[in-house]
C-alpha cells in the first residue's frame, strides 16, 4: 500500500506502492512478515505497509482481541461496512475527509443540523484515532492504527513491531504531507489486513448508544467517575495528590536473536520513584486502550508518529523522547485518566507477569465507548434537552474556532521556521560578506588613514556573519516550544468533532423518543431515563472542558511568555553585537 525503504542489515525488503509481492511467512511477529517480490528477492516488510488479496475475498486471518471487541464486530451495522468500503477506495483521492471539522462544513447549517437519526456522525473515539496529529509532517499525518494484540498472543506482543512511518521535517510541505496522510489512513481502514481497522472499537456502534441510553437498569459498575459543580461549573474531581512521570534514558535492544531492534524508554513516576521500562508499542497499546475505554468523553490526543527508517538516530530518538514526555505528562495531568487503572497499571507493574495480566485485563474491559458515561454520576441537578443542546453547541463553536487559530498560527509558525533557518540567515550571511568585500577594495587603495575604519568594515562584516548563526538557532530556542504547544492542541482539537457526534446522536435519538412512546415502543419512563442520561454525558462534557481550559490557559500564558523571553533575550544578543561594531569605528 506504501513505499518502504530497506534498511541494510535488516533483512528488510524494499517494495513500492501498488507493488504485488508473494507472503512468504505471514507470521514473523513483530508487525513484519516475509516477502518475496517479483525479482526473487526475499525479506521482511511492516505488515501494515501491505494489503493481503485472499483468494476467497475473506479476511484469511483472525482479528479481535476481547469478548467486548468480537462482540462489537459481529454489530457492526451495514453502513459501517459501506463506509468502511468508501475509505478504502479513496487511496488515491484529497478529500475534505482529512479535516476532522469537514461534517461541519459540509453540514447545509453550517452546523449538526443535517444528522440523520442514529450515529450518522463519527462517534467518539472510533474517529479519533485517525485524526491528523503530528506536526513533524507539516501538522498533518494521521497516526496509524496498529490494532490490539490478541488476548492470548502474548508471545507475538514480546516480538517487535515498533515504528512503521517515518516522521518528516518540520518544514515539509503542508499539501503533499496531508494528501499521503490521507491516503495512508483511509487505506488501511478498509483493508483486508489481519489488524483491525481504524473505527472498529467496541462501544461506538449504533447498538453501543442505544444500549446506554434504553437500557432498562444500567448495571452498577464498581469504578466511579464523580462529577461535582465548582466555580466554574462541572469539573471532574481532583486527586488530592498529583504526579508527574520522567521519561528518560533511552537504549537500544533487540529481538528475533537480534535480527529486529528497537528502543526501550525509562519511565519514572514522581510519586513512587520507581522506574518501569517501555518500548514505544507499550505507549502505542496504552494509546489505543485509553482511546476505547474513554475516547466518547475525554479528547485523547495521538502518540507522536512511528517512523521506520531513521528510527535509531540520536536526533530522532531525542524528539520521540521529547513528545512522549509531554504525552505522558499530559495524561498525569488528566484527574480521570491519571487514576485509571489501566494508566496506573502502566507505570507501576512490577513483573512482566503483572504487565501481562494488567493488559489482558484492559482488554477485557466492557466499560468502554459510550458505556463510560454508565460510571459518570454527576452532583447536579437534571438537565432539560433544550440546555444539553446550547451546551454542547457552545462547545463545538468554541473548538473550532480554537482549531482554526491553531492552525493558523502552526502555518506561520512553519512558514516563520523556514525562513529563520533558510532565506533569512543567507541575507545575514550576504550583508557581511559585501562588507567584508568593500573593506578589502578599501585596502587595496593604498591610502594611509583609512586603516581603523577598513577594520571596523570587516568586524562590522563578521558580526552580521555571526547573526546569521544566531537567527538560524534561535527557533529551537522559542519557536520550537510555541509550535509543539499548538501541535498537542491541534491533537486535542481533532478529537472534538467525534465527541461531539457522539453528544449530537444522543441528543436526536432523544428528539425522536416521542414518536417512539406514541407507538408504545418506549415508555415514558424510558424516555425520562434517556434525557437523565444524555444530561450525564453533558455534564461529562462540560467537565471536560472546564479542565481543557484551565490547561490552556495555564499552557499557553506559559509558552507565549518563554517564548516572548527568549526573542527579548535574542534580539538583546543582536543588539549588543552590533553596540561592539559600532564602537571600532572611528569618530570623526
Amino acid at each position: 500500500m506504501y513505499d518502504f525503504a530497506a534498511e541494510p542489515g535488516n533483512n528488510e525488503l524494499t517494495v513500492n506502492e501498488g507493488e504485488i509481492i508473494t507472503i512468504t511467512n505471514p507470521d514473523v511477529g513483530g508487525g513484519w512478515l516475509e516477502g518475496r517480490n517479483s525479482k526473487g528477492e526475499r525479506g521482511l516488510v511492516p505488515t501494515d505497509y501491505v494489503e493481503i488479496l485472499p483468494s476467497d475475498g475473506k479476511d484469511p486471518f483472525s482479528c479481535g482481541n476481547s469478548v467486548a471487541d468480537q462482540a462489537f464486530l459481529d454489530s457492526l451495522s451495514a453502513s459501517a461496512a459501506q463506509a468502511n468500503s468508501s475509505a478504502a477506495n479513496s487511496n488515491n483521492q484529497v478529500s475534505s475527509g482529512n479535516d476532522p471539522w469537514s461534517a461541519w462544513s459540509s453540514s447545509k447549517s453550517g452546523n449538526w443540523d443535517s444528522t440523520d437519526g442514529w450515529g450518522a456522525k463519527p462517534e467518539g473515539a472510533a474517529a479519533q484515532r485517525n485524526t491528523s496529529n503530528n506536526w513533524d509532517t507539516a501538522f498533518g499525518h494521521p497516526q496509524a492504527y496498529q490494532g490490539p494484540a490478541t488476548a492470548g498472543d502474548d508471545d507475538d506482543w514480546d516480538e517487535d513491531w515498533d515504528d512503521p512511518k517515518a516522521a518528516a521535517p518540520y518544514f515539509k510541505d503542508s499539501e503533499s504531507a496531508e494528501a499521503g496522510a490521507a491516503q495512508r489512513g483511509n487505506s488501511r481502514a478498509g483493508s483486508s489486513s489481519m489488524k483491525l481497522p481504524l473505527n472498529k472499537f467496541p462501544g461506538f456502534a449504533k447498538p453501543g448508544m442505544e444500549q446506554y441510553l434504553l437500557a432498562k437498569q444500567l448495571a452498577k459498575p464498581k469504578e466511579k467517575i464523580p462529577i461535582i459543580v465548582g466555580d466554574y461549573g462541572p469539573m471532574w474531581v481532583y486527586p488530592t495528590s498529583t504526579f508527574d512521570c520522567v521519561v528518560a534514558d533511552p537504549r537500544k535492544g533487540s529481538k528475533m536473536y537480534g535480527l529486529k531492534s528497537y528502543i526501550e524508554y525509562q519511565l519514572t513516576p514522581t510519586n513512587t520513584n520507581r522506574s518501569v521500562n517501555h518500548r514505544y508499542k507499550h505507549f502505542d497499546w496504552l494509546y489505543e486502550r485509553l482511546l476505547v475505554k474513554f475516547g466518547s468523553a475525554i479528547p485523547i490526543p495521538s502518540l507522536p508518529d512511528k517512523q521506520v527508517t531513521g528510527r535509531f538516530e540520536e536526533e530522532f530518538i531525542k524528539m520521540r523522547m521529547e513528545r512522549l514526555q509531554a504525552w505522558v505528562t499530559r495524561m498525569c495531568r488528566h484527574p480521570v485518566i491519571s487514576e485509571s487503572e489501566v494508566f496506573q497499571q502502566f507505570l507501576n507493574f512490577r513483573d512482566e507477569k503483572e504487565w501481562k495480566t494488567g493488559k489482558r485485563k484492559a482488554e477485557k474491559d466492557e466499560l468502554v465507548g459510550v458505556m463510560i458515561f454508565s460510571t459518570m454520576e454527576p452532583e447536579a441537578p437534571d438537565l432539560d434537552l433544550l440546555e444539553i443542546e446550547q451546551k454542547c453547541d457552545a462547545v463545538g463553536k468554541f473548538t473550532k474556532a480554537m482549531d482554526d487559530g491553531v492552525k493558523e498560527l502552526l502555518t506561520v509558525g512553519q512558514e516563520h521556521w523556514k525562513r529563520c533557518t533558510g532565506p533569512l540567515p543567507k541575507e545575514y550571511q550576504k550583508i557581511g560578506k559585501a562588507l567584508q568585500s568593500l573593506a578589502t577594495v578599501f585596502s587595496s587603495s593604498g591610502y594611509q588613514g583609512e586603516t581603523d575604519l577598513n577594520a571596523a568594515i570587516t568586524e562590522a562584516g563578521k558580526t552580521y556573519e555571526e547573526i546569521a548563526g544566531l537567527v538560524a538557532e534561535q527557533p529551537k530556542k522559542d519557536l520550537h516550544f510555541l509550535m509543539e504547544c499548538n501541535h498537542e492542541y491541534k491533537g486535542f482539537l481533532g478529537c472534538f468533532p467525534d465527541i461531539i457526534g457522539a453528544h449530537k446522536a444522543a441528543i436526536e435519538k432523544v428528539k425522536e423518543s416521542d414518536k417512539l412512546v406514541a407507538t408504545s415502543k418506549i415508555t415514558p419512563q424510558d424516555k425520562q431515563n434517556m434525557v437523565k442520561r444524555v444530561g450525564t454525558m453533558s455534564y461529562a462534557l462540560q467537565a471536560e472542558m472546564n479542565h481543557f481550559h484551565s490547561n490552556r490557559i495555564y499552557d499557553y500564558n506559559s509558552v507565549i511568555r518563554l517564548y516572548l523571553e527568549q526573542q527579548v533575550q535574542f534580539y538583546e544578543t543582536i543588539a549588543e553585537k552590533l553596540r561592539q561594531a559600532l564602537g571600532r569605528f572611528p569618530v570623526m
